[in-house]
């Protein structure tokens, strides 16, 4: 909404659809000029990745929580559509004979009743949506098989077995939802305390001049899963590793402690990392540490 900007395009502003199209065709593209942007800033001097912090926020979806079935309505809404898409087309089928029988055979349409289409389509929109809350449990059953299967000290192939196996044998849970509007966002918490469909955006900050060097966006809610690929996509675009990580309690992990001891160890100290391991309230003082004798 900048004046200047809306003055110069003479009030005319490019249709959603375009803008995504757009982004649709030129995807690898608009990649490559974040990057430029980047090595831009990086010879001018205004970033050096000495000191880098991570954080996300919450960008609510454009979807309807009314537009959204749990799975276990979408289950027996499935056999109510279906029983009625039986019945009509059984009374179509009635309707066809009796025509035949008055008219002749090949003097009708072939298209469907309305009615019929309307039942078929929400059919096919309900299995859609069943199919991908079935497929996100496995996804979800697995990687917690293997993180168990790993954590045990099992190899990778035993680990991916019994991911396979999870997956398998995953069982949705009743109240999982899954939105017709946008099917990819998911029920988040949002800064004001409420819930609402969204997408998790996430950011590395380079503190010099607040120059984002590394994002991504998500629909996983929680930011703890966040760490390890945007500190690799930082090093994978920079081909370098910031000297200080500061990232907030909702980071904080064993996986992601370990993760940063890892990567400490192996630039030999060059690179820290500084998780907070709890939350400070509005006015509470955090306690002195304590002093010897």
């Amino acid at each position: 909404d900048v004046v200047a900007f809306r003055w110069l395009a003479a009030q005319q502003a490019p249709d959603f659809r375009s803008i995504a199209r757009f982004r649709k065709r030129h995807l690898s593209s608009l990649g490559n000029v974040f990057l430029q942007a980047l090595e831009l800033c990086r010879a001018a001097g205004m970033v050096s990745l000495g000191q880098v912090a991570l954080d996300g926020t919450k960008v609510r979806a454009n979807a309807s929580r009314r537009k959204a079935m749990s799975y276990a309505r979408l289950t027996e809404k499935q056999k109510v559509l279906a029983d009625e898409v039986s019945a009509l087309l059984a009374d179509a089928d009635a309707i066809d004979d009796a025509e035949d029988a008055r008219f002749g055979k090949d003097k009708r349409g072939d298209e469907l009743p309305p009615e019929l289409a309307r039942r078929e389509s929400r059919l096919v929109k309900l299995a859609e949506a069943r199919a991908g809350l079935e497929a996100d449990a496995a996804v979800r059953a697995r990687k917690e098989a293997e993180k168990k299967a790993r954590d045990k000290g099992d190899d990778d192939d035993i680990a991916a077995q019994k991911g396979d196996d999870a997956a398998k044998n995953a069982v949705v849970r009743p109240k999982a939802q899954r939105n017709f509007t946008d099917p990819d966002s998911r029920i988040m918490k949002t800064a004001d305390g409420s819930f609402h469909y969204a997408y998790n955006a996430q950011a590395i900050v380079d503190a010099d001049h607040q120059i984002i060097v590394a994002t991504t966006l998500t629909n996983i809610g929680v930011d703890v899963e966040q760490v390890v690929p945007l500190v690799e996509k930082l090093h994978a675009t920079t081909g370098v590793l910031p000297r200080q990580v500061l990232a907030d309690a909702g980071y904080c992990s064993a996986t992601n402690l370990d993760y940063a001891k890892t990567v400490e160890d192996g630039s030999d100290g060059r690179t820290e990392f500084f998780i907070a391991t709890g939350r400070v309230k509005h006015g509470e003082r955090v306690p002195e540490v304590p002093r010897g004798r």
